[in-house]
């Protein structure tokens, strides 16, 4: 019985020691910018449409540190203050953030034309393409990215969508440097990004 207890204890004192390790890693490289997911390569190949009607691909998010948001227009708070969050980071940063893109991947393509986005868009700042096309398509690109969405239905059989929330960093080799959470701190924000654009 003595050996067992002892058995037990040491597995879990090498747990905590493993999970200090971890959170200790995490802090000392500033959250996610650094951590295990960062610099993993997300997404895929696309053939999309952007707000303007033209075609667009991946390649759109190479050259340049950029932004990636998956939303709906048609959100009734969580879009909406996320757009403003980010047009207030775009201003914050000024002439530092210049070559910042950002980008506006609809969960909802079976609504979202791309005139639709780019009135949503546009609303909040022009520093932000939507992108939306055929539903298979982006739907593929959604679990690309490992992107939660569903619908859901209400008594009328309309229907709100479900989704991730978290704005994705991408470098300018288009690699996945962290995120930004929804609500997040505006100053632990702008860090991100400054580090983003370095």
């Amino acid at each position: 019985m003595k050996l067992l207890r002892n058995a037990v204890f040491a597995v879990v004192a090498i747990g905590l020691v493993l999970i200090a390790a971890l959170f200790t890693y995490q802090y000392l490289n500033r959250g996610t910018d650094k951590s295990l997911m960062a610099d993993s390569e997300l997404g895929a190949p696309f053939n999309l449409i952007d707000h303007d009607g033209n075609p667009i691909t991946e390649a759109a998010f190479k050259g340049k540190p950029t932004l990636v948001y998956f939303g709906f227009t048609r959100c009734p708070e969580v879009c909406p203050t996320t757009f403003y969050e980010m047009a207030g980071w775009f201003d914050t940063l000024g002439d530092k953030g210049k070559d910042l893109q950002a980008f506006f991947i609809t969960v909802d393509p079976e609504r979202d034309t791309p005139e639709i986005m780019k009135g949503f868009a546009e609303a909040f700042t022009d520093r932000a393409t939507g992108i939306t096309g055929d539903p298979e398509k982006v739907w593929n690109l959604l679990a690309a990215w490992h992107v939660y969405y569903k619908k859901i239905y209400d008594e009328d059989g309309d229907y709100t969508m479900d989704h991730t929330a978290s704005v994705f960093l991408v470098d300018r080799n288009g690699r996945f440097k962290g995120t930004i959470a929804y609500g997040e701190n505006t100053e632990t924000a702008i860090a991100k990004l400054e580090r983003l654009i370095q």
